[in-house]
C-alpha cells in the first residue's frame, strides 16, 4: 500500500510540473492577443471547458459548497490574470500571482486543519516581504491596478487550491470545468462586440486548450494526493519560465525590484519544497524500517 502511495506521490509531483510548464505560457500568448481581457478569458474558459469535458465525458456536478466555491474561484483567479497581464508586466503579473502560498497556508489550516510548520511560517513572511518590493518605485515598472489584481488573483488560486483538495475523495476535475463555463458566461457582452485577428484567435485556441484545459486537468488529478500547500509550492516552474518566456518572444523586461522581489519568492518556496521533500523521505523510509 505504500508502494502505491509513493507512485501515486510520484506521478502527481509530475502532473504538476507538466502543468506548471504549460502554465507558463499564458504570459506570453496573452500579450500576443489584441483583444479585450475579460474576453480574452472568457473565450479560452470555453474552449477549455470543451477539453475538460472530453476528458471528463459524462461530469460529477453535486453542487456542492466545495465545487460551487471553487468554480466561483476558478472564475475570478482566470479573469483577474489576464486583466492583470494587460494591466502589468508579465513577470508582476505571475509573480504577484504566486504569493498564492501565503493564502493556502492559512486557509488550509483554518479550513482543512492542514498543519503549518514553523518553516511555513518563515516562508509566509519571507514571501510577503518578496511582494512588497513589487509596490516600490511605481509598483516595479507595472501599473499598480495590475499588481493589485495579480495579488487578489493569488488570493483566489488559493481558494481553488483548497476547493480541490477539499475533494480529494471525489472528482475535483468538475471543479475546473464548472468555473471555465462560468468564465465564458460572465465574458458573453464582451466577445459579441468583436472578434480579434486571426493570430490572437490562434493564440487563444492555444490558450484553452493547453494552458488552461490539458493544465488545469493535470492540475486537478495531482491536488488529490498532496497536501494543498505543497502542491502550490511545487508550481514555482511557472514564475521562473513566465517571464523568460515574455522576454524571450516580446522583449518586455521587469524592473529591477520586480526581479529582486521575484528572486525572493521563488528561492523561499523552492528551499521550502525541499525540506518538505527531504521530511518526508524520512518518513517513507521510518515507515519502511518499521514494516
Amino acid at each position: 500500500m505504500d508502494k502505491i502511495l509513493s507512485n501515486e506521490r510520484y506521478k502527481a509531483i509530475l502532473f504538476l510540473v507538466l502543468a506548471s510548464i504549460l502554465w507558463s505560457t499564458g504570459g506570453i500568448l496573452i500579450k500576443l492577443v489584441d483583444w479585450n481581457p475579460i474576453a480574452i478569458a472568457g473565450s479560452r474558459s470555453l474552449i477549455s471547458s470543451i477539453v475538460v469535458l472530453l476528458y471528463l465525458k459524462k461530469p460529477k456536478i453535486t453542487w456542492s459548497m466545495a465545487q460551487i466555491g471553487g468554480a466561483l474561484s476558478y472564475t475570478a483567479t482566470v479573469m483577474l490574470f489576464v486583466a492583470a497581464n494587460k494591466l502589468t508586466t508579465a513577470a508582476n503579473a505571475i509573480l504577484l500571482q504566486f504569493t498564492a502560498p501565503i493564502f493556502v497556508a492559512i486557509l488550509g489550516l483554518l479550513i482543512l486543519k492542514e498543519k503549518i510548520r514553523s518553516y511555513d511560517y518563515i516562508a509566509i513572511i519571507v514571501v510577503f516581504g518578496g511582494m512588497l518590493l513589487f509596490f516600490i518605485d511605481d509598483v516595479g515598472g507595472g501599473s499598480m491596478l495590475g499588481n493589485t489584481l495579480a495579488v487578489i488573483s493569488g488570493f483566489f488560486l488559493a481558494c481553488v487550491t483548497i476547493a480541490l483538495r477539499f475533494q480529494k475523495d471525489g472528482s475535483p476535475v468538475e471543479t475546473t470545468f464548472l468555473g471555465n463555463l462560468l468564465t465564458f458566461i460572465v465574458s458573453i457582452p464582451f466577445i459579441v462586440k468583436g472578434l480579434p485577428d486571426l493570430k490572437s484567435i490562434l493564440a487563444i485556441i492555444v490558450l484553452g486548450v493547453f494552458q488552461l484545459g490539458i493544465a488545469y486537468i493535470l492540475y486537478a488529478l495531482a491536488i488529490k494526493h498532496l497536501k494543498a500547500i505543497e502542491a502550490i509550492l511545487i508550481t514555482v516552474i511557472e514564475p521562473i519560465l513566465n517571464p523568460i518566456w515574455v522576454f524571450l518572444f516580446a522583449g518586455e523586461k521587469p524592473s529591477l525590484y520586480a526581479v529582486i522581489g521575484g528572486l525572493i519568492v521563488i528561492i523561499t518556496v523552492t528551499v521550502r519544497s525541499i525540506i518538505v521533500s527531504k521530511e518526508s523521505a524520512t518518513k517513507d523510509q521510518e515507515g519502511t524500517e518499521v514494516g
